[in-house]
């Protein structure tokens, strides 16, 4: 069955050629963007939060460019505690539902609330750092001059240049993905300048072995780490035990080739004397086998992992090694280009990255910057998410602590969702691969056994936490706060983005597989409700995630039924599933008893005070600040309102914006910049994304008063969470392009500030590639690209003429929709036609 798709957002593309467009692009972009996709610096990080990041989706690593001792912090994606979860962890807990139900319709919330935590279950696990590479280099101190430090995130590499007495010292890094391997060139401009001792240690249990001018790494991790976050006094790190697998393994090697000089094996260390260049190999592995495979009698020989691809590794010479993996990091990153144009010059162009961030937060305009940091994002992202790789996770790929903050693992109750936002959008849709997969064949897998144990139900469900083993329970211990614990809604948000990347590729074999998932998923939200008094559909038990309301009686609470959020993923994943259901004409009377369930949901509701209620009644607020808004998912990544749809709704979430302010902490600042770009506010959207960018240095955990970037661009919660940078991408993409209600809307939110400029290579639902450009903030000319055909629909504010077709422009209020057939792999060339006053 062919698949027409209609689309929200008109893209522009410029209106000659498709070639002229792209070369213009290109061409107005290079030397302006040379600048702007690269971070730099004068001096060594001292801070992890200065420390810039190179990876390859599996093996991570964050360079200090430190020149005397070098610093270089590794990471494995695949290297976590723990092993596979258990069954019958908690046989109480489907006894318990029926309480919790009985208690909150008798009005007893407190005794919902205390039932509800004997429900819960373990915690997840731990994302845990493999180790650290010390290279020491002896040179004579006081005489070092035009130090830099650099990452390009066009061609995935990092730079550490300086020079001592006349003699200058470069070295230039990259993780490769196509190899597997992190690759260092050491150089110097005078011939046996470079003599260094390379060394290396682990925060977990391991050994160090060096021989064959290769050192080796090798150790275990613990069967258990206890959440970061815990008030109460924290478990010691369990290393045995018996009643879970005793622990990963896992192994890192460093192998030094010398184009002259020697290399000496030390006892824990590589000594080099008298080189004038060397080279260093660096490879991971762990024994991972899967989500459901103990690590330690079932896992993958970590050995042979790391020794064949060094061994494949050091056949190759370094600029061999170089080229293709700038071949292959390219070829996604290069496929989308942005530029935003500067009335006047940039003073800030020049400035180095931090003191360019500084003076960005100190209000001067700098738009460069800010396509930077939309590029950034686009970079972490290919770094720390790859196909046949795990998903990114809190941290996407970085992590130095033992305890990782909140366990470094993945949040489902908005976190992982929100770093794949950028995935479909901004071209990088095989990025999205671990999430699906993950969600597809090891989530849902452990969720159908968390459905029947924990609640007695079918279909599958996911709660708030997850982790490499797929944990899907309510975590916490029976002890845990059930406005974060308890909340089985995750499965059901993460089934949005299986629907989304069918709706952005079209792609049916995807679709068929995903759709079992999809649907299991609704068949346990179905069975997640009971009717209210009124004949309404509701959750029950529900929460608002992480907030609290207060009472009738002035209470704070937490447990409830029906939250709007709740009720939003419900009619969301009905939604979804009925609609896949009709493109593969499934007959399945189950889709039809969803359509008649999601016609009795209870329905969005408006508050005395204009907004958006949180809560099935219309309660206070515990925190009128809170740094979720989990009531407007049907705003943002929902598509339940919209102002072009369901205009008095789409006034309330925005008044509920109002009242919950500005304020927030990173990823918080990120969302809200989408909620604006979806409420069509550009300027609202401009206004928090310069606070998201907005200069910290703060590693801390204030969450009150915390949020802003730091140094090195990493997003702060406090402390660090890549999830802000994720979302800040996706909301800069937002307010150029829209495709979420049938049809391609170009420039629905641009800010004021962003007067002129083009983009090109965004991506709209329906399959479609996009570029446009825009001068005194209209759209002037435009492309989109049919990647399969069908019809092609566009929104825009002036009225467009299609080269070579005879469409036309229809006005609808403010708007002009042009809708024209498209033919699979060609470009159609577009122009803005401005309108009389």
């Amino acid at each position: 069955m062919r698949i027409l798709f209609c689309f929200v957002a008109v893209f522009a593309v410029l209106s000659i050629s498709r070639t002229t467009i792209a070369q213009n692009v290109q061409e107005n972009t290079r030397e302006e963007n040379r600048a702007d996709l690269s971070l730099w610096y004068t001096k060594p990080a001292t801070k992890w939060v200065e420390a810039l990041p190179l990876g390859n989706g599996r093996i991570g690593a964050m360079m200090f460019g430190i020149p005397d001792k070098e610093l270089i912090q590794l990471n494995e994606t695949t290297l976590w505690s723990g092993g596979p979860i258990k069954s019958d962890i908690n046989p109480n807990a489907p006894g318990l539902l029926p309480l919790v139900r009985k208690a909150l319709a008798n009005g007893q919330t407190s005794k919902a609330d205390s039932l509800v935590r004997l429900t819960q279950g373990n915690y997840t696990e731990s994302f845990l750092p493999m180790g650290d590479i010390s290279i020491e280099q002896d040179f004579s101190k006081g005489d070092m001059h035009d130090y830099y430090r650099g990452l390009d995130i066009a061609t995935a590499t990092q730079t550490t240049r300086f020079k001592v007495k006349g003699v200058a010292f470069t070295r230039e890094s990259f993780i490769s993905a196509p190899d597997n391997v992190m690759v260092l060139r050491f150089t110097a401009s005078q011939a046996g300048a470079l003599n260094m001792r390379l060394s290396a240690s682990s925060l977990l249990q391991s050994s160090i072995a060096v021989s064959g001018h290769e050192l080796i790494v090798a150790g275990k991790a613990p069967a258990h780490v206890d959440p970061s976050y815990l008030h109460e006094p924290r478990e010691p790190i369990v290393y045995e035990d018996d009643s879970k697998c005793s622990g990963m393994r896992f192994q890192f090697r460093i192998r030094v080739l010398a184009g002259d000089g020697q290399v000496i094996d030390d006892k824990s260390a590589l000594v080099i004397r008298n080189a004038t260049n060397i080279t260093v190999y660096v490879t991971a592995a762990t024994s991972f086998n899967g989500f459901d495979v103990c690590p330690d009698s079932g896992g993958k020989d970590e050995n042979k992992l790391a020794s064949d691809a060094m061994a494949a590794a050091v056949k190759m010479p370094f600029n061999a090694l170089r080229a293709r993996h700038v071949a292959d990091y390219s070829k996604y990153f290069s496929r989308v280009r942005l530029q935003i144009d500067q009335d006047g010059e940039n003073a800030n162009a020049n400035l180095p990255s931090d003191l360019r961030l500084k003076a960005y937060s100190t209000g001067s305009s700098d738009h460069g910057l800010e396509a930077l940091y939309f590029q950034y994002g686009r970079y972490l992202l290919i770094s720390s998410s790859r196909p046949e790789g795990r998903p990114a996770n809190l941290q996407g790929l970085w992590n130095k602590e033992l305890r990782a903050p909140w366990s470094s693992n993945y949040t489902i109750n908005i976190n992982t969702q929100m770093n794949y936002w950028p995935a479909e959008i901004t071209n990088l849709s095989e990025m999205h691969e671990p999430l699906l997969r993950f969600i597809m064949r090891d989530l849902s897998v452990t969720g159908a056994r968390t459905a029947k144990e924990f609640y007695g139900l079918g279909g599958w469900v996911a709660n708030h936490n997850t982790d490499i083993w797929a944990t899907s329970n309510p975590v916490g211990e029976r002890k845990g706060g059930p406005q974060w614990a308890n909340w089985p809604m995750g499965g059901a948000w993460l089934c949005r983005h299986l629907w989304e990347h069918f709706n952005f590729t079209q792609d049916l074999a995807f679709l068929k597989e995903a759709y079992p998932v999809m649907k299991e998923s609704a068949r346990f939200a179905s069975q997640w409700l009971v009717l209210n008094a009124d004949g309404y559909w509701v959750t029950s038990p529900s929460v608002s995630p992480e907030n609290q309301y207060i009472d009738d009686k002035g209470k704070r609470q937490v447990v409830a039924v029906g939250s709007t959020m709740d009720m939003s993923i419900t009619w969301d994943v009905f939604t979804m599933v009925i609609a896949a259901g009709k493109i593969l004409e499934d007959k399945d009377i189950f889709v039809s008893e969803l359509a008649a369930k999601r016609g009795k949901l209870l329905p969005l509701q408006i508050g005395k005070r204009g907004n958006l209620q949180e809560w099935s009644k219309d309660w206070e607020d515990g925190d009128l600040t809170h740094r979720h808004a989990s009531h407007l998912y049907g705003l943002y990544p929902g598509i339940q309102i919209s102002p072009m749809q369901s205009i008095p709704f789409a006034s309330a979430a925005q008044r509920s914006l109002e009242i919950r302010t500005d304020v927030g902490t990173g990823w918080s600042l990120g969302w809200k910049i989408n909620f604006w770009a979806r409420l069509l506010d550009g300027n609202h959207s401009h206004k928090l994304l310069r606070r998201l960018l907005h200069y910290t240095e703060d590693s801390g955990t204030n969450m009150v008063d915390g949020g802003g970037t730091y140094p090195n661009f990493f997003d702060a919660h406090p402390p660090f969470q890549i999830d802000g940078n994720f979302a800040g991408t996706a909301g800069i993409t937002e307010m150029l392009l829209q495709s979420q209600l049938n049809e391609i809307f170009l420039l629905p939110a641009l800010p004021d500030e962003w007067g002129k400029g083009r983009v090109s290579g965004l991506r709209a639902r329906g399959n479609f590639e996009i570029a446009i450009e825009w001068d005194q903030n209209t759209l002037t000319n435009g492309e989109v690209r049919s990647l399969i055909g069908g019809p092609c629909t566009i929104r825009t504010k002036v009225p467009i003429k299609v080269q070579g077709l005879k469409s036309t422009s229809k006005h609808e209020g403010d708007y002009y929709i042009t809708t024209f057939k498209t033919q699979k792999g060609k470009t159609y060339t577009f122009s803005g036609q401005r309108t009389k006053s």
